[in-house]
């Protein structure tokens, strides 16, 4: 029997595409030969969400102070309890790089790092003089000793070698599980906007983190440019875009107020679904639309909020297409899910995924306005099956390379190797 640890962020629905990600990998990797356990920063929402990591067994600890370092003396305690033979650390810059040196010292436990992009050139220049600190106090020497180093594509593995490690590199990417056609029409939530959007126009959705590496400021910038441009790109007026995501430092909150000075019309559909009356916020007193005007018009831009579970499955299927215009990223599940309901996507090479322009399955943006608002035009002006058939390929893409089941068996053969020595499996690189 082989006891493994996995040391994470936040174990619910605040890590965001970490939190489908880390549970389906364990969930899919979880063997009678191989038991896993999963250590993680607890929040508001882990006692709701913990109940979905069955049967991995998880705990979550309160962090000493607010914040994203996850600090508990709890932690540690728990981690040296379980005395693993592999450690498996998901994520940088934070306590639980300190909880995995600190087991790999005291009982030489081998362990590998997954730092889903977090080792990127746009992600290391950000917050550039905390990470140098932190490199130099305990993320540098918790990198030089694991014994591997996961990428989620050849780019992250590059990204990883130009940070200066020369760790041995696994290549082996995020999966998705495919939705259930088997769904009786009945039981489908709708999308938040099923009531709202005007009939016959296309949602244009966009799903991660509310946070400016994803780009959403430039998108704003292009959209405004598109919609001045409706005469030009004749389709235009039949998109509108639908913003979901966790807000990070009111970033939203200043989204909208870019909205309104870019002269966007739009609304938030969770304030349209409020109950009239309700006490309204600071930033919903300056929407360009009054309440008792929202019959009258049509949006072309939506806020809807967090969205997960059935909720986030409604969008996915009611949307028209997906855009993820972000600076960087590891592998996004958001993009990975698009594709699984078959969905034509627009993205930015740092989403790394290049195999969906390969396959024709998205559209390349970079992540600047100009750049996005031609992206827009020419995705527009597309015909209808044209944007079916990019869909299509998506989907194809998916069932091919990123089912659970086969990145189990990858992940399970370099633990495997990590414990066995021998030759390394075909997914460990030894990039020069």
């Amino acid at each position: 029997m082989i006891t493994t640890i996995s040391i994470t962020g936040p174990v619910s629905r605040k890590a965001g595409g970490l939190f489908q990600s880390v549970r389906h990998l364990y969930q899919s990797l979880q063997a009678p030969d191989l038991r896993v356990h999963v250590l993680g920063v607890s929040d508001e929402f882990s006692r709701e969400d913990i109940p979905a990591w069955a049967p991995v067994e998880v705990s979550g600890f309160q962090p000493f102070l607010s914040g994203q370092f996850g600090y508990s003396r709890k932690f540690y305690k728990e981690a040296e309890r379980f005395h693993p033979d592999i450690i498996h650390t998901h994520g940088l810059w934070v306590y639980s790089s300190i909880v995995t040196t600190r087991l790999h010292r005291k009982f030489g436990t081998p362990y590998l790092i997954s730092p889903h992009g977090m080792l990127d050139p746009w992600a290391v220049a950000n917050s550039r003089w905390k990470k140098r600190m932190a490199h130099l106090l305990f993320e540098g020497s918790h990198l030089r000793q694991a014994a591997c180093i996961r990428a989620l594509c050849e780019s992250e593995a590059r990204s990883i070698r130009a940070y200066g490690l020369k760790n041995p590199v696994a290549v082996i990417p995020n999966g998705i599980n495919l939705p259930d056609d088997r769904v009786e029409t009945s039981k489908v939530t709708p999308a938040p906007w099923h009531d709202l959007a005007k009939p016959g126009c296309k949602i244009l959705f966009f799903l991660s983190r509310i946070h400016p590496k994803k780009g959403l400021e430039n998108l704003l910038r292009a959209w405004a440019e598109n919609q001045k441009s409706k005469i030009k790109n004749r389709n235009s007026e039949d998109w509108v875009l639908a913003i979901a995501g966790w807000d990070q430092g009111g970033h939203e909150n200043e989204l909208k107020r870019m909205a309104s000075e870019l002269g966007i019309s739009w609304t938030d559909v969770r304030d349209q679904k409020s109950e009239l009356g309700s006490q309204r916020s600071e930033i919903q007193q300056i929407s360009r639309v009054s309440e008792s005007r929202v019959q009258e018009l049509s949006f072309s831009l939506l806020f809807l909020g967090p969205q997960f579970d059935e909720e986030k499955a409604g969008c996915y299927r009611e949307c028209d297409a997906f855009i993820l215009p972000s600076f960087s990223e590891g592998l996004p599940m958001v993009i990975l899910e698009a594709w699984a309901y078959g969905k034509p996507v627009m993205m930015t090479p740092g989403c790394n995924l290049p195999v969906g322009f390969e396959s024709g399955a998205a559209q390349c943006i970079e992540a600047d306005p100009a750049s996005i608002a031609r992206g827009l035009a020419d995705f527009f002006n597309l015909s209808e099956s044209d944007r079916g058939e990019m869909g299509r390929r998506g989907l194809e893409l998916v069932k091919r390379n990123f089912t659970w089941e086969s990145i189990a068996v990858q992940m399970r053969s370099v633990y495997d190797w990590i414990l066995g020595g021998g030759n390394p499996p075909d997914c460990v690189r030894f990039l020069k």
